[in-house]
């Protein structure tokens, strides 16, 4: 059988409710003969493992509760091995529309100014071609400092720096799968700013997402998203002084063993 270029990847803990439906979306003709799908189940307690290998698709299984940006690790490491080409990055609750799927690899194929691919496709829920999309008031004040931050660190100006639904190619996911590259723990706005900063090539494209209709997110309430807020300002900062004043990494998007 041929290898496919594509690894859908897709975090999840405790989404029976979503999971199968979700990846009906996903087994369309179209995105299936270009794409396999990687479900990282971060040690679930109901029966999201079950429904995924029910359905055909590859599971690797936590044996521990290790959190979203582990298994994301995990899978970037798992598609370095198997020699993927590109990476797209779903949730398992369903927010993440299937049509976003053709949309960002697409884009991560096209050459733009320069005759240069990105590194990072954003699906965006805020671009003028966004689909509406509700946000809290906390979280739209949180949108609005990290993206204050990452201008004034970058000067791009990202509309949507904490969207999950992401396209990577491999020159990005296999620097994220190397030592220290990739915050396991909160990876959001501050892998932005470092990527940015670091010289790899990311755009944002108009994404189609949904709201949740089962099962609680992980910065679901008021005490969350607050600590959350602060803790990615703080992150977002430290990875500014990481990179401009120690020069971590510091062109490293140009050497030739980033492929």
């Amino acid at each position: 059988m041929k290898q496919k270029e594509l690894l859908i990847i897709i975090p999840a803990y405790n989404e029976e409710n979503n999971i199968g439906a979700f990846l009906e979306q996903l087994e369309q003709p179209q995105i299936m003969e270009m794409a396999d799908i990687l479900v990282m189940n971060d040690a679930s307690t109901d029966h999201t493992s079950d429904i995924v290998r029910s359905r055909g698709h590859q599971v690797i299984n936590h044996v521990y509760n290790l959190g979203y940006g582990c298994g994301l690790w995990v899978g970037y490491k798992y598609a370095v091995n198997k020699g993927y080409r590109y990476i797209i990055q779903m949730d398992a609750d369903g927010q993440h529309d299937a049509c976003n799927v053709m949309e960002l690899y697409r884009r991560l194929k096209s050459e733009g100014q320069g005759g240069h691919k990105p590194d990072i496709v954003l699906g965006s829920r805020f671009l003028k071609d966004s689909v509406a999309y509700p946000v809290s008031l906390i979280k739209r004040i949180a949108y609005t400092m990290f993206r204050i931050l990452i201008r004034i660190g970058t000067g791009r100006k990202i509309q949507d720096p904490t969207t999950g639904l992401q396209g990577l190619s491999r020159r990005a996911f296999s620097f994220y799968a190397g030592f220290n590259h990739f915050d396991d723990k909160y990876p959001d706005a501050n892998m932005i700013m470092q990527m940015l900063l670091l010289g790899f090539r990311v755009e944002e494209v108009p994404a189609v997402m949904h709201t949740r209709t089962n099962g609680v997110s992980m910065h679901s309430g008021i005490v969350k998203p607050v600590f959350y807020m602060f803790r990615m300002m703080f992150s977002i900062i430290a990875v500014w002084i990481r990179v401009k004043l120690y020069r971590v990494d510091k062109g490293i998007a140009n050497e030739e063993t980033i492929t």
